[in-house]
């Protein structure tokens, strides 16, 4: 028998206890140059490290300041002042033509709290790179790619929305989810995960109700009104 296996409680019915669900515990190793073949996760295009070198011989150590490797993944930690240049340099040397996605990381920390990832392809080449900047908390701007890449465009609005990194030289820095006048950044670590009562007030129910002020209010220990518990609306039907 498993050691997981040990940990499920069977459920009668007559018991009120809750099942406690199986799990399948996978320890986490070091990662192995010589696993990286036998990784099922593991996919070639993701590879490149005569990208690699290509970069480090183009830009000094205090640009390309650190490469790691992972299921036979590369990612290249950048100088986020030189963000750009390094995307210019992808783009127009190397082939990186196709702009996949970017997004922001909490990592919670001291130092560099913030991180911001962008994954980039060469479609001849049927190449992928992951780049990286680190984000301290007291200086939370990185130069926008947008001139280099269009398609960073949402994306970027996207990381402004829910981390409040800011995106300097951007053509469109707006919110992309929450209101403009909305307070904070959703996906920070400190964020509750039900919400601030009172800092997104809902519409009400009928015209004449009164705005929802928690969008969680049984959560936090009242209980709204039910939606066949609202009055009756006075405002009447538009006539077909």
């Amino acid at each position: 028998m498993r050691d997981d296996e040990r940990n499920v409680q069977p459920k009668h019915e007559e018991s009120d206890e809750q099942e406690v669900l199986k799990f399948h515990f996978t320890p986490v190793d070091e990662p192995r140059e010589e696993d990286a073949d036998r990784n099922p996760h593991a996919k070639k295009t993701t590879r490149v490290p005569e990208v690699v070198h290509a970069l480090r011989d183009a830009f000094d150590e205090n640009v390309i300041w650190r490469v790691e490797t992972y299921a036979n993944e590369d990612t290249v930690f950048v100088d986020k002042a030189r963000i750009v240049d390094v995307c210019q340099f992808l783009r127009e040397e190397e082939g990186f033509n196709y702009f996949v996605d970017l997004g922001g990381v909490d990592r919670f920390t001291e130092d560099d709290r913030y991180e911001v990832f962008y994954n980039l392809v060469a479609l001849e080449r049927q190449k992928r790179i992951r780049l990286k900047v680190r984000v301290d908390e007291a200086d939370l701007e990185v130069p926008s790619v947008t001139d280099v890449y269009r398609a960073a465009n949402w994306n970027e609005r996207e990381c402004w929305d829910m981390f409040g990194i800011r995106f300097e030289g951007h053509p469109d820095h707006r919110r992309m989810y929450m209101p403009e006048d909305f307070e904070y950044h959703p996906l920070r670590k400190e964020f509750p995960q039900l919400g601030v009562p009172g800092s997104l007030p809902l519409p009400p129910q009928t015209p004449e109700g009164e705005l929802t002020m928690d969008p969680f209010a049984a959560a936090h220990g009242s209980k709204p009104r039910k939606s066949y518990d609202e009055p009756q609306s006075d405002v009447a039907d538009d006539e077909e």
